[in-house]
């Protein structure tokens, strides 16, 4: 595969997820997209929602930055295990059926990352001092 596409690829992936996971902590945090619970309500900061909703929203950012890709991600990879099996497996085995799909996937893609790094165009990647085609 071509370098330039493969870097771009896996930077698309790292910030494209980011992005999208913020959404879910801007959602918890602030109340924002159709808020948590109730339209434009937040969730309250001393709960497991307000507390996972700091995670996704400074991890997502840290994600996009690719600064500290592998910790953060493992993090967060945690949080969708966590998240699938408590919110999502009870109500049925199969995502399917649990509606577990997308805590999934993000698990997914953190496993990815948290073996991997924050790979081309990242802050990591520049603190290493390795050129975007090494990954």
């Amino acid at each position: 595969m071509n370098n330039t596409l493969r870097d771009v690829t896996y930077a698309i992936l790292r910030i494209g997820t980011a992005l999208l996971f913020i959404e879910h902590g801007l959602q918890k945090v602030f109340g924002w997209m159709g808020g948590f619970g109730a339209p434009g309500q937040p969730a309250e900061l001393m709960s497991r929602f307000g507390f996972a909703g700091y995670l996704e929203l400074v991890g997502g950012v840290l994600l996009i930055a690719g600064f500290l890709a592998r910790p953060v991600a493992a993090v967060l990879l945690l949080e969708m295990i966590i998240a699938f099996f408590m919110a999502h497996y009870p109500r049925g085995g199969w995502p399917v059926q649990n509606v577990g799909e997308i805590p999934l996937f993000y698990a997914c893609v953190f496993a990815f990352l948290a073996a991997h790094g924050a790979g081309p165009y990242s802050v990591d990647e520049a603190m290493a001092g390795r050129p975007a085609s090494s990954v």
